[in-house]
């Protein structure tokens, strides 16, 4: 009798702990897709495979874009602040994905306004409109190890080469993009800045996989520059009569190029190398963000008027599926195979 009581009693002593500890944390699947929402200051982890949203973690006010460390370990978050009522923001969200959590939110400097973001090297670049400059944040050292200027407005998004002696960014009140180049050695940091004059308000931009070329696409004109890498000039400008675009992307093998026009509910479809329009898909009300996963297969749109992810199938060019994000869905990551 006392031994069963002593059984008992130890199941029950179990289950209390069990209780205090709170429910497991849900592993993170792999792959997995990381999309921020600009309303609710978060950054949601959501399995590809159900379409469901597995967990989320806060982050600082209106978050715009996110990088994943090399290993997949650490996401990088810009808190770019509100507009309505407008509250710059002035710090990056370093996230432990394994733990869910937030490990460290990084100070740039009041109105830093940091917006894009991308992590190579070790380090994680990014921009900062309110300071006309691009910078890089070292997660070992914890510290923002480097700062370049621009002397350009509203320095909004940037894409960087293998090599890492090049950095391009799209500067919207400026209209124009900045080329960035190393200067001798990769442990140099002499650079030199050459200002590209491009279309009215360029906000996305990429750099093709080939290294050779930059398109960015502009908000205020419809148009689409296209600059020589090697030459640091515009070599064609095309004109699509879009009416806001938001972003831009290659595919992975370099053949098409994607585009969101956020006022004209569309995902525009371009062959790269004729230039040329594929398609245009109705995704719904404003679009933003784009990824594409790196198979090339499956592109997700953020539909920020409609909370939820498109799912475009890359060799159908049609809406597959849809899912559900928490409120004004934009800057996307992928982690895993």
């Amino acid at each position: 009798m006392n031994s069963k009581k002593r059984v008992i009693g130890c199941a029950v002593f179990v289950c209390i702990l069990v209780i205090a500890a709170g429910p497991a944390q849900a592993q993170i699947p792999s792959p997995a897709l990381l999309v921020l929402s600009e309303d609710s200051s978060s950054l949601a982890i959501i399995d590809p495979q159900s379409r469901k949203i597995v967990g989320r973690v806060p982050t600082g006010q209106g978050p715009h874009e996110v990088a994943v460390s090399s290993d997949g370990k650490l996401a990088f978050v810009t808190n770019y602040g509100l507009t309505n009522p407008v509250t710059p923001g002035d710090s990056i969200s370093v996230i432990d994905l394994a733990a869910q959590k937030e490990l460290r939110r990084v100070r740039i400097g009041t109105a830093a306004r940091p917006h894009g973001i991308a992590f190579a090297g070790g380090k994680a670049y990014f921009t900062a409109e309110g300071f006309k400059m691009i910078g890089s944040y070292d997660p070992v050292r914890d510290e923002i190890d480097w700062m370049l200027g621009n002397g350009q407005d509203r320095t909004h998004m940037l894409v960087l080469d293998r090599g890492l002696n090049r950095i391009f960014a799209s500067n919207v009140g400026s209209d124009s993009i900045a080329a960035m180049e190393r200067l001798d050695s990769p442990d140099s940091n002499d650079w030199n800045v050459t200002v590209i004059p491009v279309g009215k308000a360029p906000m996305a931009i990429d750099l093709s996989p080939d290294g050779k070329e930059v398109w960015t696409a502009h908000t205020a004109d419809g148009g689409v520059s296209v600059v020589n890498v090697a030459a640091k000039k515009v070599v064609q400008t095309l004109r699509l009569g879009t009416k806001r675009t938001n972003r831009l992307k290659f595919t992975p093998d370099g053949r098409r190029v994607l585009i969101s026009d956020r006022d004209g509910g569309e995902l525009l479809v371009l062959d790269a190398a004729t230039r040329k329009e594929v398609k245009r898909i109705r995704v719904g009300s404003r679009p933003s963000g784009i990824l594409i996963v790196p198979d090339g297969s499956l592109a997700y749109v953020a539909v920020q008027g409609e909370n939820h992810l498109a799912v475009i199938d890359l060799k159908t060019l049609e809406v597959t599926g849809r899912i559900p994000t928490d409120s004004n869905p934009d800057g996307m990551a992928w982690i895993g195979r």
